[in-house]
């Protein structure tokens, strides 16, 4: 909870402000990000988000159409204001638009958090200079280009602010991907030394292998006998995290990139 909202019978308090979460990526109901998105709304969080159909449509699981609108009402379900912005982060000017679009309905963003991805599956020999500059595009500067607006429009407390990346180290058979994830960490760790006269906090989280419906069978076995716990990793397991670094409670963690991952070896 954010530390000026006042509690009452272990409820946010309604007659004072929400602070409000800006999430990127949140186009299926399966996925890491509408699992962040709801598990801020819970915390006391007013929550904004993020989707682009052409990217699920050209993706296996194709698309959910119905996916935005039922994350908006389970949101306002849970309290929060919320509204579904369809963003493509390949055009430079979306995040200065996107920001624009959430000040202008539900106000000033405390929490960043970024679980937008270009995500085609290709290897050193068969990347395409039109594929490998599409997941740099994405995965890159968009998240520069995000955090740059943050930082310009920040106005919260000192210490209230967090920017949230999630990467993966997955680059064998994937090169774009991992190497513009690689990318990323290094500019949301940068952000919490160049940002820090705002007292924005900024970390990356590694989730390791989340099932959110793409993993075959034998990649779900593999998941559980090489994970210590024996069991996958799941999208609540990564919104858990994210709502306690975006709490009080998580305001010392710090330029850190988070392997949150089971212990998989």
């Amino acid at each position: 909870m954010h530390e000026e909202t006042r509690m009452a019978n272990g409820q946010a308090d309604e007659t004072t402000e929400r602070p409000l979460a800006l999430v990127t990526g949140a186009g299926r109901s399966v996925g890491i990000a509408a699992t962040v998105v709801l598990g801020l709304a819970r915390a006391g969080w007013d929550v904004a988000f993020t989707y682009w159909t052409p990217y699920d449509e050209r993706m296996p699981w194709g698309i959910e159409a119905e996916a935005p609108a039922a994350l908006r009402e389970q949101v306002t379900a849970l309290g929060a204001r919320t509204v579904g912005i369809e963003a493509d982060l390949n055009d430079t000017a979306a995040p200065g638009r996107l920001f624009d679009r959430v000040e202008r309905e539900l106000g000033g963003v405390t929490a960043l958090v970024m679980c937008h991805c270009e995500s085609v599956d290709s290897s050193i020999m068969d990347t395409t200079v039109e594929s490998f500059d599409r997941h740099f595009a994405v995965n890159a500067r968009a998240t520069w280009l995000l955090v740059r607006e943050f930082g310009l429009r920040f106005r919260g407390p000192h210490g209230s602010g967090r920017i949230i990346g999630f990467t993966s180290d997955h680059t064998v058979g994937n090169l774009p991907y991992g190497a513009s994830k690689g990318a990323m960490d290094r500019i949301v760790l940068a952000a919490a030394h160049e940002l820090s006269e705002l007292g924005v906090t900024a970390n990356v989280i590694n989730p390791g292998a989340i099932d959110t419906g793409w993993m075959r069978e034998d990649q779900k076995a593999d998941g559980v006998r090489y994970t210590p716990l024996g069991r996958l990793g799941v999208p609540q397991d990564c919104a858990n995290l994210v709502s306690f670094l975006c709490s009080p409670e998580g305001g010392w963690i710090n330029g850190q990139l988070l392997k949150s991952n089971g212990g998989i070896a």
